[in-house]
């Protein structure tokens, strides 16, 4: 993925023996990093829950850099189109495979060209941002075009903000994140991030037959609990669309085409679900989410040429998915 380091970028080969040595320490066991710019846009621009005061909310003032492919920019891509948003805050997509430059744009085709500053990669929006920075370049990013500044980095948060920040800018009330559910919607946040949205991934990049054993066995039990949960309600906590249930859209839709065969994850397809079928084929029907998913590219990217997982780069034919 490469990395920043002091503002100069560094590619994957330079950065390999320091990554082979993160992976020793913790066994073979997958560790995701985290973000690291956390400022909150707020209705009156005051301060949020970390970060700086500052960011208020305001129409056409701020952009979104997210990638097709990625399950944590899928998030944000599917709050900006339910919550209204797609017509105040603009929108940058990356070329759906990284390159030695990290996250790059591809100007050769339209849909993955970086209109605002017509940026080669994500990491000179970064060094934009702050010219010494030294950390991951990692999508989404929300953009301040005003102060010329990353809002944030972290996904669960930007979603936060599309919840409720611009309600008053664009008039939508909905609600994702309502108070009296909350307690209930972060603890199966957390239980699916852990063992599923992050589980794949600690699957797929498991360096040891323990770690893989370990987490792919959480994954298949968690999704069993989910499965049992969805016979007795329409949604993860009943007749409404959560937050839960948008933040755990996106893996079970890249699930079938990709976690499937890519990352090992094969006890069973989500196909063979049919309570969680019908819920991913339920969210995936509801206004402008649609628009946010495509199978070919998840299909593509998660059987790209790897040395670890795929060194050919072969593509299964495989089944397309639960909603085909």
């Amino acid at each position: 993925m490469g990395k920043l380091v002091d503002g100069k970028w560094l590619n994957d080969e330079q950065l390999l023996a320091f990554e082979q040595q993160q992976y020793k320490a913790v066994n073979g066991r997958f560790q995701r990093g985290t973000a690291v710019f956390r400022n909150w846009i707020t209705a009156d621009g005051s301060a949020g829950l970390s970060g700086e005061a500052g960011f208020k909310a305001e129409a056409e003032r701020y952009h979104l850099f997210a990638a097709i492919n990625c399950p944590w920019a899928h998030r944000t891509l599917i709050y900006r189109q339910v919550k209204n948003l797609a017509p105040i805050i603009g929108l940058s997509l990356v070329a759906p495979l990284r390159t030695e430059d990290g996250w790059v744009f591809n100007t050769d085709e339209n849909r993955f060209t970086d209109n605002l500053y017509q940026l080669k990669a994500m990491h000179q929006l970064y060094s934009k941002a702050e010219p010494k920075f030294t950390g991951r370049v990692t999508v989404p990013v929300l953009w301040d075009k005003k102060l010329q500044k990353i809002v944030s980095n972290e996904s669960s948060e930007i979603i936060r903000m599309f919840n409720s920040a611009f309600n008053e800018v664009t008039g939508d009330k909905q609600n994702f994140y309502p108070d009296a559910l909350a307690t209930e919607i972060d603890e199966l946040n957390d239980l699916i991030y852990n063992n599923i949205n992050n589980g794949v991934y600690k699957t797929g990049f498991a360096r040891t037959q323990e770690a893989y054993d370990e987490s792919v066995t959480k994954v298949f039990v968690t999704l069993d609990t989910l499965e049992a949960r969805l016979s007795t309600r329409r949604y993860l906590l009943g007749d409404n669309i959560t937050e839960a249930d948008w933040r755990f859209l996106p893996t079970l839709v890249r699930f079938d085409v990709g976690y499937f065969s890519a990352f090992k994850c094969n006890l069973k397809a989500i196909r063979d679900y049919p309570n969680l079928s019908a819920y991913l084929q339920d969210l995936y029907s509801q206004p402008g989410v649609a628009i946010t998913v495509d199978l070919d590219i998840y299909r593509a990217g998660y059987h790209s040429k790897s040395s670890l997982r795929n060194p050919h780069g072969i593509v299964p034919v495989g089944f397309a998915s639960a909603f085909s």
